[in-house]
């Protein structure tokens, strides 16, 4: 049975800033600017959150669909570690705004960065067990971390969403269903005590990242026969915290792989598969759960036109635990999704400035607080509201009221 990805979308924030001026901005090494190859990074606004942010996403999908389609969605997950409550799902939320079917589960996973693709993994096994023919699943890897002020995090760290609808007709991009390699164990490279707090060791998440996906790579060699690692796939698409991480990651991989391998051909190999996945993740900056499938969205939209390919996907969530799986696109999967016009929704963010988003940022974090009662205004930043948001049909929060969070369309 075919299964896999039958439509995505993103959505990429409200506003921008320029990475190299938060650099300058904060003092931070400059150097290392070049190391991360960011060139800009995503800001949500405090009427923003994670399920604004999948519901944004998911909508141009759903819309897209008859009622019928619409009605056979019967599985909905979220995958974050941006929860808005210790116990509800962010996916109820999402459900209700976007009119869903009642005869549908609601649940959320989370693992960290690891989330998005098992939620996508959770789904696919729903499809091919065929308890529902002609079912669908709606995938949502939405997160909002507004933790990392003055941090060499921070100028790598996007808000936004992906949301994925899953099914028996993957137009987007089919799964070699079972062809997938796993690894993972308990670290601390990263922790989230709170929902405005992360603490995490950069130089042990890395050192994790690439020793899962060697070992991940490792066990999808296992399970599938004659798997060359240059020869079998066309693109390759790693979870992408920053780009540069994923050039010495793919470096690393290819030299273990391919012995005696020239510089050259290294650079080589990265140009053609790797880079066509930061087409949005340089833009953006690390969507966390959704990290991996905008680096998806990048290598569709910028591939090559040609018959079918296959790409490697790396998902890696710290704490930790990883997957190398792949699937096939084709000239089609570009054709679809270029409809969602990600480039001119990036293209169309407002550019702030450094003082501006730094006010930004600490409004932001105060809505992530959980609070009894509490009013949104925009009366802090009615020009980007109203350049980004209003009048557009996305939704937003207005109030907490007992809790229960609010929201509206603009």
């Amino acid at each position: 049975m075919n299964v896999g990805i039958e439509a995505i979308n993103v959505y990429g924030g409200p506003a921008y800033i320029e990475v190299k001026e938060l650099f300058e901005y904060r003092n931070l090494d400059v150097d290392r600017f070049h190391n991360l190859m960011m060139e800009q990074k995503s800001v949500g606004l405090p009427c923003e959150d994670a399920v604004t942010d999948a519901v944004n996403a998911a909508k141009p999908i759903i819309d897209n669909l008859s009622d019928e389609e619409k009605n056979r969605i019967e599985l909905v997950i979220t995958g974050s570690e941006s929860a808005i409550d210790v116990g509800k799902a962010l996916s109820t939320y999402i459900h209700d705004y976007l009119g869903l079917s009642r005869n549908c589960r609601l649940l959320e996973v989370k693992q960290c960065c690891y989330s998005g693709t098992a939620a996508l993994q959770l789904a696919s096994s729903f499809i091919v067990s065929n308890a529902s023919p002609g079912a669908k699943a709606l995938v949502l890897a939405a997160d909002s971390l507004p933790d990392l002020k003055m941090s060499y995090a921070e100028p790598s760290t996007g808000v936004g969403a992906v949301a994925m609808l899953v099914s028996a007709y993957p137009e987007i991009m089919e799964l070699d269903f079972g062809a997938s390699g796993y690894y993972g164990y308990e670290v601390m490279d990263f922790v989230r005590p709170t929902p405005v707090t992360g603490r995490g060791d950069i130089d042990l998440s890395l050192l994790s990242y690439l020793d899962c996906l060697e070992n991940s790579y490792n066990h999808y060699e296992e399970k599938v026969e004659g798997v060359d690692f240059r020869e079998t796939f066309g693109y390759l698409a790693f979870h992408t915290p920053f780009a540069g991480m994923v050039k010495g990651a793919h470096r690393k991989l290819l030299r273990t792989k391919s012995p005696g391998i020239k510089p050259r051909e290294i650079e080589e190999d990265f140009q053609r598969r790797v880079k066509p996945s930061f087409t949005y993740g340089v833009r953006v900056g690390n969507l966390a759960g959704g990290s991996l499938y905008l680096a998806l969205c990048g290598v569709i939209d910028s591939m090559k036109e040609q018959d079918m390919c296959r790409v490697g996907m790396f998902s890696y969530g710290s704490g930790c635990s990883s997957e190398f799986y792949s699937g096939m696109i084709t000239p089609r999967s570009k054709a679809l999704l270029s409809k969602m016009k990600i480039k001119d929704q990036l293209d169309s963010r407002y550019k702030l400035k450094m003082e501006r988003y730094d006010r930004l940022l600490d409004l932001y974090a105060e809505w992530i607080i959980p609070e009894e009662n509490k009013e949104t205004t925009i009366s802090d930043y009615p020009d980007v509201y109203e350049h980004s948001l209003e009048g557009k049909n996305l939704l937003v929060l207005e109030r907490i009221k007992d809790y229960h969070r609010e929201y509206r369309w603009t």
